[in-house]
């Protein structure tokens, strides 16, 4: 979705210095693209994978000054951007999730679909690997983790699975792993919907990295440090992770005030403009180039210049007989909510 992420950010960095922070970086190709299109823009780069800036370093090269990278967690940024002394910046853009160069590496352990040890580490220099949560964690431990980021409904017998298998020897390879998994759901599920292993690699790599909770911590932080009509833009690749983008962006977009009130209070107004309508997808062009688009989701706002500014009552509003808790009911009843995105796997993991 290279070019629509371009459109969204692009009208927040007209102007001569703007700053535009990638906190996902991978290997730079939305980053090339924004620093082509716009010559008096500055980029900062972050990624948690060093292998990847290597790689970005290399393709960016060609705009000299113009790029600053960064060795960091994405969650972690404001104190990078306070040592570059950048109170503000014009925009934000994170690719959410795993990348397929980390998924076609066979050293990163990501795949199932390869013999690979179980890594999984975005970033391999620190924290413990999924082989590591496979050999330690509890029964417990280990369902939770497959039911909440995998949604794995056969979560208690896998897990029981892993235990009475790591007595005999610990697990290292993913090869194990996925025959475990196989042997341990019903005929039926291992005949639909792929490989049975995929919600428990994509659920063992979310909590080896920590996904969810990055998410988190970094979207208030990032929209915090947006100049007034600084756009900040997510791209999703599960559910998991788009639930959580979309309702930080509705609440920014939203009015804390009772719905009842004939004005907005100050500080109480919505302080975000949606520019995305839901999730938007990749176009048919796109999936037939790169399938592993199909389950991207964009989302982005535009942040307001006038924040919360009250609105005056208006006095030709006509009476509502309802009270005010059938009103506020019957407004929240009517509000058109777009429903999560079913599954959770992210359609990159091959």
């Amino acid at each position: 979705m290279l070019e629509r992420c371009t459109q969204v950010l692009s009208p927040a960095l007209q102007h001569e210095g703007a700053v535009s922070v990638d906190l996902t970086l991978g290997m730079g190709g939305h980053a090339a693209e924004l620093l082509r299109r716009h010559p008096g823009l500055r980029l900062v780069g972050m990624d948690r994978d060093p292998h990847a800036l290597e790689l970005a370093a290399h393709r960016l090269h060609e705009f000299g000054d113009r790029v600053t990278l960064v060795h960091s967690v994405s969650d972690d940024f404001t104190e990078a951007l306070d040592d570059l002394g950048l109170e503000t910046v014009d925009a934000v853009f994170l690719d959410l999730g795993v990348s397929s160069l980390q998924l076609d590496d066979d050293d990163r352990g990501f795949s199932y679909a390869r013999d690979t040890a179980l890594d999984m580490r975005m970033d391999p220099t620190v924290g413990p690997t999924a082989a590591d949560l496979l050999n330690t964690f509890s029964h417990s431990e280990l369902t939770r983790v497959l039911r909440t980021y995998g949604e794995e409904k056969f979560a208690p017998r896998i897990a029981s699975a892993v235990l009475r298998e790591r007595q005999s020897a610990p697990f290292a390879n993913s090869a194990r792993l996925v025959d475990l998994v196989r042997d341990n759901v019903p005929a039926a599920t291992r005949r639909t919907g792929g490989n049975p292993a995929k919600r428990t690699f994509q659920a063992l790599r979310i909590a080896v990295n920590d996904e969810l909770g990055v998410v988190e911590r970094t979207l208030p932080a990032a929209f915090e440090r947006l100049a007034p009509d600084g756009r900040l833009a997510v791209l999703t690749f599960h559910s998991l992770e788009d639930r959580i983008v979309k309702n930080v962006l509705r609440q920014l977009s939203s009015s804390s005030a009772p719905p009842d009130l004939p004005f907005v209070p100050a500080g109480s107004g919505p302080r975000a403009e949606l520019l995305t309508r839901g999730g938007e997808q990749a176009d048919e062009h796109e999936l037939a180039e790169n399938p592993r688009a199909a389950s991207a989701r964009l989302r982005a706002v535009r942040r307001l210049p006038e924040e919360n500014s009250p609105r005056p009552p208006d006095r030709h509003r006509q009476h509502d007989p309802r009270s005010p808790t059938r009103r506020r009911r019957d407004r929240q009843n009517h509000e058109t909510l777009e429903p999560d995105e079913p599954g959770t796997t992210d359609g990159r993991t091959p």
